[in-house]
């Protein structure tokens, strides 16, 4: 059956892109993604940073037609099942020590805001009710339900909405690139996690409930790692203030980056930590929210149990995915793979990236790269966001059969850079030709542009 390009024009599907017509895709398998019109893409970014162990993996369909034919929808609040009670254990095999309980979602936004409210409710449960504001960071991507938008830091995405988010206080990200207070690091000594400590002794301590970031900075600020020593330093102040430390690792876990959790590079264990995207390698839509033993036992000793729930949380189905996905990366040493292979992409990307005039800077970890690009590289001055640079690169890349994933508002709401994100099986050959064609598309895009002034 031949189906019509969706656009806004045609169909009955409000598109999540309005213009111009979407391809329509029809077949996918490995690295590889093709249209009805024949024409192959190569997903070097896993669609939105989510396929993980490649397209069409036959293992999960099975798994998802094995439970589905079982049993389907089991609502959680009346039994728990194998599938959940299993991807569980799996998930606690490998998370950091500690965090051994995990509330099964379908988003990453539905579990960070599940993620949110359950600090407030552990500090409930401990007897101090007064802890219930919530600290995170401009540049941030947490999802966009009101709650995770109100923790969000992407200026674009929050403004339409600002009259309508809850209170929440920002600090500046780690971005050594552009770092807030114009110093360099290390002689900087950290000061964008002492922010940290000023802003819970300015908001009162008493006061402050949880400390939302995300590990590796994901969408807004392009695969941007934290500076070494970091993350401890914010777990330090965390536990100095009583302040329940969220890790948001919806985009940078499971496996992204060359661990099973991106927190394990530095050695650190959060309160609770989110997972999604990847979780299920994009078959089917699943997130969690790791928690800490001790704080899953106060929730227990508190007596109510967490007061949250959703209709399709602990889903059979979604939870046999996730635990064939899993078995997956065990199986295969998919993981292992991204932390050897992960250093040779990000050299490929730098060998052909980094003379060029427009690119500022090429960063990441394990399988996520960013590229950000910038008008002068030698004062990092961003492009006008009113020039479309990162949409523009994307996509004549995607005209010529290779998907990336776009970043902007990397700088106020200015400010461009793709990500390069690819399945965990993607090969040295594919690195080449991705980076190859993301150099010709940057030089077609900024050198018509420098033409056109």
């Amino acid at each position: 059956m031949t189906v019509k390009a969706s656009s806004r024009r045609e169909g009955n599907v409000f598109p999540r892109r309005l213009n111009p017509p979407l391809p329509v895709a029809v077949k996918s398998d490995g690295v590889w993604i093709e249209d009805q019109e024949g024409k192959r893409y190569l997903d070097a970014s896993g669609g939105a940073i989510v396929v993980n162990a490649g397209h069409g993996r036959v293992e999960i369909a099975q798994a998802v037609y094995d439970q589905i034919l079982a049993y389907d929808y089991i609502h959680p609040t009346m039994f728990t099942t194998p599938a959940a009670e299993s991807l569980g254990s799996a998930l606690a095999a490998h998370a950091p020590e500690g965090i051994g309980r995990f509330y099964f979602l379908s988003g990453g936004g539905e579990a960070v805001e599940a993620a949110i409210k359950l600090a407030r409710q552990i500090h409930l449960a401990n007897r101090r009710p007064e802890k219930f504001r919530l600290i995170s960071r401009w540049k941030s991507y947490h999802g966009l339900s009101l709650g995770a938008l109100s923790a969000m830091g992407r200026t674009t995405f929050r403004t339409p909405f600002a009259p309508m988010l809850a209170d929440a206080v920002h600090i500046p990200p780690p971005y050594c690139l552009r770092c807030s207070y114009g110093l360099t690091f290390p002689d900087c000594r950290l000061r964008c996690a002492l922010a940290l400590e000023e802003t819970i002794l300015n908001m009162g301590p008493e006061t402050v409930s949880a400390f939302l970031a995300e590990t590796v900075s994901g969408g807004t600020l392009a695969a941007y790692p934290p500076p070494p020593g970091y993350l401890q330093a914010i777990r330090d102040i965390c536990d100095a203030y009583d302040v329940i430390l969220i890790l948001d690792e919806v985009l940078c876990g499971m496996g992204r980056t060359g661990h099973w959790f991106a927190c394990q590079h530095d050695g650190v264990v959060p309160d609770l930590v989110t997972l999604g995207k990847g979780l299920a390698g994009g078959t089917v839509p699943l997130s969690a929210v790791g928690v800490n033993n001790a704080h899953f036992e106060a929730i227990c000793s508190h007596g109510g149990g967490f007061v949250h729930g959703g209709t399709f949380s602990h889903h059979p189905v979604a939870a046999a995915a996730g635990l064939a996905l899993v078995r997956i990366l065990e199986r295969e040493r998919l993981v292992e793979r991204v932390a050897e292979w992960g250093p040779a992409l990000g050299e490929t990307l730098s060998n052909h990236l980094s003379d060029l005039p427009w690119v500022g800077d090429v960063r990441g970890r394990g399988f996520l790269w960013g590229v950000e690009l910038v008008n002068d590289r030698a004062s990092n001055t961003p492009f006008p966001r009113d020039q479309q640079v990162t949409e523009k690169v994307w996509q004549a890349l995607f005209d010529r059969g290779i998907i990336t994933y776009k970043s902007t508002g990397l700088a106020g709401v200015d400010g461009d850079a793709i990500i390069v994100a690819p399945p965990f099986v993607m090969d040295s050959a594919d690195f080449e030709y991705v980076a190859r064609n993301i150099r010709t598309a940057i030089e077609q895009v900024l050198a018509d542009q420098n033409r056109e002034r």
